[in-house]
């Protein structure tokens, strides 16, 4: 067995127009734009099904643009999370599910749950939303990231109940929104969101090898001692965990070549 996880890193969507002539190369065309992307990343984050329900030969095209060992997460529809009591969400939930994610195959990867800022933790309201979540369909089995943005979050009963559902509890680095590094599952998500587009990888080299140096140590089961944890107290069992790293939002327009630098690194 190997003692380290895949470390994956990619952006969010594929379609935007500011890629054209600076991640696509001028001329391509549109059609083509997935497949390229799907040459020259390793995963993609698809946020189209937050806002709206895709078809299964939608999802069926993508997964056929895309080479082997290439993943895709799928962010959950938006009904399913804005809503005031989460225990009544099953029925949203399924119809999610049942949209066509299976057609993805072996190209899915984490279905990610994203809340509203003003979403705040309930132990009895996120242990019903956990229940809902399923472990498979289609015979595939899924596994699921939940994205939390109130600070009442930072608190060891939420990763406690987190660690006990094995739901990945989402490390989003962000300029407002609570930043919560604390490892819940078999894996590890990561959306990086302070990006510049006035640097050529969005980021500087200096921050790229820090996000190096952590994704290494998610992937070999370890916690970096540099980021915040809501339960600092509790250590996860160390063992290798596939490693999900989006660069998201800020600095969109230099994304990809974020997602390209971060990649030769954690390759050395």
């Amino acid at each position: 067995m190997s003692d380290s996880g895949t470390i994956r890193t990619g952006i969010g969507g594929w379609i935007f127009e500011p890629w054209r002539g600076t991640f696509y190369p001028k001329g391509l065309s549109k059609t083509k734009e997935l497949e390229y992307a799907g040459q020259h990343l390793q995963t993609i984050e698809i946020n189209s099904t937050y806002y709206g329900t895709q078809k299964p030969a939608t999802f069926a095209k993508w997964a056929s643009q895309v080479p082997n060992g290439f993943i895709f997460s799928v962010k959950g529809n938006r009904f399913v999370t804005n809503r005031r009591v989460l225990a009544e969400a099953g029925e949203s939930m399924e119809y999610f599910i049942k949209s066509g994610v299976a057609e993805l195959g072996d190209r899915l990867g984490p279905l990610i749950w994203q809340f509203a800022p003003t979403k705040k933790f309930d132990v009895d309201d996120f242990g019903a939303f956990l229940d809902l979540l399923p472990k498979k369909e289609a015979g595939l089995p899924l596994r699921h990231a939940i994205e939390v943005r109130n600070p009442s979050f930072i608190d060891p009963d939420f990763i406690a109940l987190a660690r006990k559902k094995d739901v990945a509890v989402v490390y989003a680095e962000h300029f407002e929104y609570p930043e919560i590094a604390d490892i819940t599952a078999d894996f590890v998500y990561a959306r990086l969101q302070k990006g510049d587009d006035a640097i050529e990888t969005a980021y500087p080299a200096e921050a790229l090898d820090k996000w190096a140096r952590r994704a290494k140590v998610w992937a070999q089961g370890d916690v970096p001692d540099d980021l915040p944890l809501a339960a600092p107290d509790h250590r996860p069992e160390k063992r290798p965990r596939d490693v999900f790293v989006y660069f998201i939002h800020e600095g969109k327009v230099r994304a990809p070549q974020a997602a390209q630098a971060l990649k030769r690194r954690v390759a050395k």
